[in-house]
């Protein structure tokens, strides 16, 4: 009966160290568009590029009591091509044909400047998570040029640490909000359109 007891501890003493440690998460985030958009151009080429500029594909980690095992990262091959047919599809509804490039078309860059995820670093459970993105636009048309910066944050709390499913959603979350906010600046198309 003691063994019973015993082994039945060590059994429930394991699953609580294990769910302790978590494992590394490599995300895909497919971020989205979350906005209608009116169409200001007709048809003019746009040289549209979309770059990474994070010093590091590794957003942070989940936290917990092994929080150096718990790394998230997103490489720049996991969400540049989403990130670029979604640029593409909100220049065309803009009103612009995305072009290659093409000597005196206007030019829109869409940079990837940040990209976090921090968990608070005390206690064993991971709890929360603060998620921010941060995109910025360069315009160039002619001689005229432009920048912005948007950013997206979001704070989720958890009962259990989340999975990578949930992960990459909340990380899709946050940069479809960045990207939304990018293109819901009117001097973009205005400038465009010159």
């Amino acid at each position: 009966m003691l063994n019973r007891l015993s082994l039945g501890l060590l059994a429930v003493a394991s699953l609580l160290l294990t769910g302790c440690a978590l494992s590394p998460q490599q995300l895909s985030p497919q971020p989205k568009l979350k906005t209608e958009l009116v169409a200001v151009g007709q048809g003019q080429p746009v040289v549209v590029r979309v770059v990474d500029q994070r010093p590091t594909p590794d957003l942070g980690t989940r936290g917990g009591l092994y929080a150096e095992t718990s790394a998230v990262s997103v490489p720049s091959a996991n969400i540049l091509p989403q990130l670029q047919a979604q640029t593409e599809a909100a220049v065309r509804l803009l009103g612009f044909v995305p072009s290659p490039a093409a000597s005196n078309a206007p030019q829109l860059t869409v940079i990837l400047d940040s990209l976090k995820y921090q968990s608070p670093k005390e206690g064993v459970y991971v709890t929360e998570a603060n998620i921010a993105a941060t995109l910025k636009a360069e315009v160039q048309n002619s001689s005229r040029r432009y920048n912005g910066r948007y950013t997206a944050t979001l704070n989720q709390r958890f009962g259990m640490a989340p999975n990578q499913a949930t992960n990459t959603k909340l990380v899709s979350d946050v940069l479809s909000d960045a990207l939304t906010r990018l293109f819901k600046d009117p001097t973009i198309g205005q400038l465009l359109a010159e």
